[in-house]
């Protein structure tokens, strides 16, 4: 089947696969075949935009959110199957802008966004909160991830505690962006969900709206295709256990602690089969960018993929290959130039995977780039090409030869995607036996 790809502006944040099939005849991306498009599409919502049209944000301004409300929606696909987005403008009264479930094309979707007049007024965002709720997302007939976005640039002239808590009681998860100086911080940590490190955004000016985009595109992926969350440390990430997704604790009877550390590790032998259908592991795929982070020893001398993502016919759409003959890592993804590509690390810490001891693997993968890192140190990045989309109906493994169903013998502690390509900063390889982090090196050195 020939496939075509509407393309998009580029970006620092990776716009990956997700899961729908692109129909080339129709123009359309479907999730019955299991393909997923290179494009930003996120997986079935309803999402909501709640948007400060009072007087201080003038008529230049309005049109600078309509322009920055059009381009994040163009990300999307937009149909019954798909995402749904409403609209609401609010100053002393709410306005339905969009209603839900209105729209089968981005195209239409577009050209009713950029026709909204702006309003002028006072600033009431917790009657326009409460007005989404009882008008938009009561009304709609889908029960799936429902999103709101609220934007302002004032102190809300009415109390939104109340009404964002009644949004939460639904289930609804609340973004809140201010702009400007007139914002309470306060405030706006009122509205949204927690963490606020997730769910609050803070711009200078209209202007400077812009440099959010792919951040809240980002955001809006994570928050439709990772339901699931990790616990790591003090907070939960969103993202998927892969080994708990293979069925690791019913396959693997055999813990083995890991030396100088709590962690214990599970012993992979040649009897055991970690393969489950990718549909089951990602229902909804990979968001844009994500952090694949996997902690194991191995004495084998052969190549192996430690981790590979198949399509129903067996060919490689991700993988992690471990290249024991020249001791260089390698990562397969998709390509949109050649079908395939595959970029191999080759810097000399590489070579610290194959002496048989604990390691830490983290690749963070975005848009342009994959970068690894070795045991908490940034070892090598290498440019990628933008991708295909991948099939989420063939199988995921884990420790397998290229070719083959055969199972590689090797340890291995954990093996996670977190979905926040933040989380590769706050990552750390303490699991490792010896292992110091940056930290504790310096606070040593003072």
């Amino acid at each position: 089947m020939e496939l075509s790809i509407n393309g998009n502006p580029q970006s620092k944040w990776h716009q990956g696969p997700l899961p729908y099939f692109y129909d080339s005849m129709s123009g359309d991306c479907k999730d019955n075949h299991g393909f997923t498009d290179e494009c930003c599409r996120t997986a079935p919502a309803d999402l909501v935009f709640i948007l400060d049209g009072s007087y201080s944000v003038g008529p230049e301004n309005f049109e600078i959110i309509k322009r920055w409300l059009v381009n994040i929606t163009r990300n999307f696909d937009i149909g019954p199957k798909f995402i749904q987005v409403g609209v609401v403008q609010y100053s002393d009264y709410p306005v339905l802008e969009i209603p839900l479930e209105t729209h089968d094309s981005t195209e239409n979707l577009i050209g009713e966004m950029e026709s909204i007049q702006y309003l002028g007024g006072n600033t009431r965002t917790g009657r326009a909160i409460q007005f989404a709720i009882d008008h938009l997302f009561a009304k709609s007939s889908r029960f799936l991830t429902k999103i709101a976005v609220v934007l302002t640039d004032g102190k809300s002239q009415d109390e939104v505690k109340d009404a964002a808590a009644e949004a939460r009681k639904n289930k609804i998860t609340l973004f809140a962006i201010g702009v400007g100086s007139e914002i309470e911080e306060d405030e706006l940590r009122a509205i949204a969900n927690k963490p606020s490190s997730t769910y609050v955004f803070y711009v200078e000016d209209y202007i400077a709206i812009s440099r959010i985009r792919e951040v809240i595109k980002q955001k809006l992926c994570e928050e439709s295709v990772c339901p699931t969350r990790i616990p790591v440390a003090a907070r939960d990430e969103k993202g998927f256990d892969i080994l708990l997704g293979l069925g690791v604790k019913k396959k693997v009877k055999k813990r083995i602690p890991i030396p100088s550390s709590n962690a214990k590790a599970y012993e992979i032998t040649s009897n055991v089969d970690l393969s489950e259908f990718t549909r089951n592991v990602f229902p909804e795929g990979l968001p844009p960018s994500y952090v694949f982070v996997s902690t194991q020893r191995f004495k084998v001398r052969k190549t192996w993929d430690l981790w590979r993502i198949l399509s129903l016919d067996g060919r490689p759409q991700i993988t992690v290959t471990v290249n024991g003959e020249d001791k260089t890592l390698s990562f397969t993804t998709t390509s949109l130039v050649n079908g395939t590509q595959v970029v191999t690390f080759t810097a000399p810490r590489v070579k610290t995977l194959f002496d048989e001891g604990w390691h830490q693997i983290r690749l963070l993968v975005t848009e342009a780039h994959v970068t690894l890192y070795i045991d908490d140190q940034e070892t090598e990045m290498k440019p990628l090409h933008p991708v295909l989309g991948i099939y989420i109906s063939g199988l995921t493994q884990i420790g397998k030869y290229p070719g083959k169903e055969e199972t590689v013998q090797f340890d291995v502690q954990k093996l996670r995607i977190y979905c926040d390509p933040e989380q590769n900063n706050r990552e750390t390889a303490c699991e490792i036996p010896g292992f110091v982090s940056m930290i504790d090196e310096l606070s040593r050195i003072v």
